[in-house]
């Protein structure tokens, strides 16, 4: 599914979302590097695409070609794309 990284709504558009096209629930931008399947940490500037563009405010809009919607499994919570730290927690030591 393709998430809102803030709010976790489902976005229900064909495609990619246009720029500056912005979440219908919580009113965020979704063109932005969190919402994009080549946001990496731990690459150069943030990007596995090979960008030279440096994107500063990973939350923004941007114009990168390279976007592409990441496909996520469950709605996201606290906005980062990570799982709450409670869920994580709970993950690791749930009972069987």
């Amino acid at each position: 599914m393709k998430l809102c990284h803030k709010c976790g709504l489902e976005w229900p558009g064909p495609g990619q979302p246009q720029p500056k096209a912005e979440c219908v629930k919580c009113g965020y931008d979704l063109h932005v590097c969190l919402n994009c399947r080549f946001y990496d940490t731990s690459k150069p500037n943030q990007c596995s695409a090979g960008v030279d563009e440096v994107v500063l405010d990973k939350e923004k809009a941007n114009y990168c070609d390279e976007f592409e919607f990441i496909q996520r499994k469950n709605a996201v919570s606290g906005g980062s794309g990570e799982p709450s730290p409670k869920a994580a927690w709970d993950k690791l030591f749930k009972s069987k």
